[in-house]
């Protein structure tokens, strides 16, 4: 049997609006009411009936996330504090690991009110869309028809060159995945050869490591190619939490002091860089920061109906533990 709202509210003793207004957590019913409506609608098993939502308020209060993976653990973390944050207001978040059309027709089925789109691949085409959508991904030099938060990567690899140099680093060398449909990998690459220029550095093929993947062991072999070269760099950038990982554990295993033989800094910015054998210098824009952007950008692009293809970059922060230190002369 199917709880209703009028069935809470036969026994609960108020009126159907009442335990309606109680759900949607109005402040027209009083604190002690709301809870107990709250408390037996749980304990007498209530389900929203999403659909009937739809037909009163023209709204579900759900939003899709269309994810590629939660294997990555940077990935993972993001999509846990995005669902933590979404926790905090009156919206409910499905998660869709599919492709981005099967995500899309499932959402349609459940009505969402929206999407956050997690862009990974250049050459995704995404068909008109009827639901107002947001991504996480690269702006780049595309149009694009939804809005678009940019975790500025190519001011992440900015900020770090410009970290190392002023602490006497000139041998710096960039291990990454360089993939050219892979719109957030690529701008990492320019961000790093652009910002080598800049600061006047010496750059050329020797300076970059394609590690062909951002998993643990691409960072490990592609120290291993570093270590059999006549002249170590002085430092290293590693292109994601993982292959940074790879680094600290193969320079370790071949007594390569950290940071005073060679420091390692990595893109991305998550609590768990704190707890690798070294803890990490990390640059980038944090899960905290991108969770917070991305659910309430969504929300103010539902309720708002505002259908600007506004892109807002985000500023990466640096943050620095013991894998960097000044050459030594």
């Amino acid at each position: 049997m199917n709880i209703t709202i009028k069935d809470i509210a036969a026994i609960a003793g108020v009126s159907y609006s009442t335990v309606s207004k109680a759900l949607n957590n109005s402040s027209l019913v009083k604190e002690d009411t709301k809870r107990r409506i709250i408390e037996l609608s749980k304990d007498m098993g209530y389900e929203p009936n999403f659909a009937a939502q739809r037909l009163v308020s023209k709204n579900t209060k759900v939003i899709g996330l269309i994810w590629p993976t939660i294997e990555r653990t940077v990935l993972a973390t993001l999509v846990t504090k995005i669902s933590n944050e979404m926790a905090k207001t009156l919206y409910s978040m499905i998660l869709s690991v599919d492709s981005i059309q099967k995500s899309m027709e499932t959402f349609k089925k459940f009505q969402v009110d929206g999407i956050i789109l997690f862009e990974e691949n250049i050459y995704t085409e995404i068909n008109p869309n009827t639901i107002p959508m947001i991504s996480y991904g690269v702006s780049g030099e595309r149009n694009s028809h939804y809005p678009i938060i940019d975790a500025n990567h190519s001011q992440a690899m900015d900020d770090a060159i410009h970290y190392l140099y002023e602490l006497g680093h000139r041998e710096i060398i960039y291990i990454g995945n360089i993939s050219p449909i892979d719109p957030l990998q690529m701008e990492k690459f320019e961000g790093f050869k652009n910002a080598m220029k800049k600061y006047g550095i010496t750059y050329n093929n020797d300076n970059i490591i394609n590690t062909g993947g951002l998993d643990w062991y691409h960072g490990y072999q592609a120290v291993d190619e570093v270590l059999n070269r006549k002249a170590l760099p002085t430092a290293i950038i590693g292109g994601s939490y993982e292959i940074s990982g790879g680094i600290i554990r193969c320079l370790k295993q071949n007594n390569v002091h950290i940071p005073g033989e060679i420091s390692v800094i990595s893109y991305d910015n998550i609590p768990q860089m704190a707890h690798l054998e070294i803890p990490l210098t990390c640059i980038g824009v944090s899960v905290e920061d991108l969770a917070v952007e991305i659910v309430y950008s969504a929300i103010k692009l539902i309720e708002t109906s505002n259908v600007n293809t506004e892109i807002k970059k985000l500023t990466p922060t640096l943050v620095e533990r013991k894998s960097c230190a000044p050459v030594k002369k």
